[in-house]
């Protein structure tokens, strides 16, 4: 599943090619998107903005109009030049928004939305969506205040809630929690301030480094960008994700993981780095 440095990166893209632009050519396969356009029209709008809010991403049209979309584990957005080849089959299609010089596809999108603003602030899963990571204005104070709300949590899983917290995915837990010393399977109520605290911060410095312009669609949490390939595999580019046995880069401990609840999303750890 993308996370949220992945939809940062994809609104940003689509922010540039498309804000301020007039739609020439929509087209979707999706029946409740398609009687949108027939009652509404989505052709002869303009895109005022797009944006990314915690793993969402909007797409912003005048007339108080928004296309939310939710990439789950296999969807994408791809640009193109008009009559340039998709990199994608045409029946992996979902969505096509168009102008004169620019056509986004939307790709396997499992989920998407047409909304007001007033159905977009009822949208269960969207209204409830904790401050994120990534945000210009990091409420870290806000994001604090949820965590001490649910003490018996899991602190790894407690970490993949984005009615917490929004835009951490399973990848970023675990690198997250390794860059903090703090053991994934610790409940929340165990943890001091300061812990919580350097986890928030690491969470920023991360998905940060992820979004800089010389970022790659590979992440990156050990090494900076400069020093590693974005081909490189978690090996290189990784702390303690999917390197199951293999040695800790701090210690040489062998790397641990197992499944945690909810979910039985798999947690990768050190047991020495990140001990009880």
């Amino acid at each position: 599943m993308p996370e949220g440095d992945t939809i940062f990166r994809t609104a940003r893209t689509l922010e540039r090619a498309l804000a301020g632009q007039i739609i020439s050519r929509f087209e979707t396969v999706l029946p409740k998107l398609a009687r949108v356009e027939v009652d509404s029209g989505v052709v002869g709008r303009t895109v005022e903005q797009v944006e990314a809010q915690g793993k969402w991403l909007l797409m912003r049209f005048s007339g108080d109009l928004t296309l939310l979309t939710h990439m789950l584990m296999s969807g994408s957005w791809h640009i193109y030049r008009p009559g340039e080849a998709w990199k994608r089959p045409k029946m992996q299609m979902r969505i096509v928004v168009g102008t004169e010089a620019i056509v986004a596809v939307a790709f396997l999108v499992p989920v998407a939305e047409f909304h007001s603003a007033e159905s977009l602030r009822r949208r269960a899963g969207f209204r409830r969506l904790g401050p994120s990571v990534l945000a210009g204005e990091f409420e870290a104070a806000k994001i604090l205040a949820n965590l001490r709300e649910n003490p018996e949590k899991e602190i790894g899983a407690a970490l993949l809630e984005q009615s917490l917290l929004a835009g951490l995915g399973n990848i970023f837990k675990s690198e997250v929690c390794f860059g903090s010393r703090v053991n994934p399977f610790r409940r929340i109520e165990t943890l001091s301030i300061a812990e919580l605290s350097s986890i928030l911060n690491t969470a920023r410095k991360f998905m940060t480094a992820n979004i800089l312009e010389s970022s790659t669609d590979r992440m990156v949490t050990r090494n900076s960008l400069r020093q590693t390939s974005g081909r490189a595999g978690p090996e290189e580019r990784l702390w303690v994700y999917g390197r199951l046995g293999r040695p800790c880069h701090r210690c040489g401990s062998a790397i641990e993981s197992r499944k945690q609840q909810p979910g039985a999303r798999i947690t990768f750890w050190c047991p020495t780095c990140q001990s009880f």
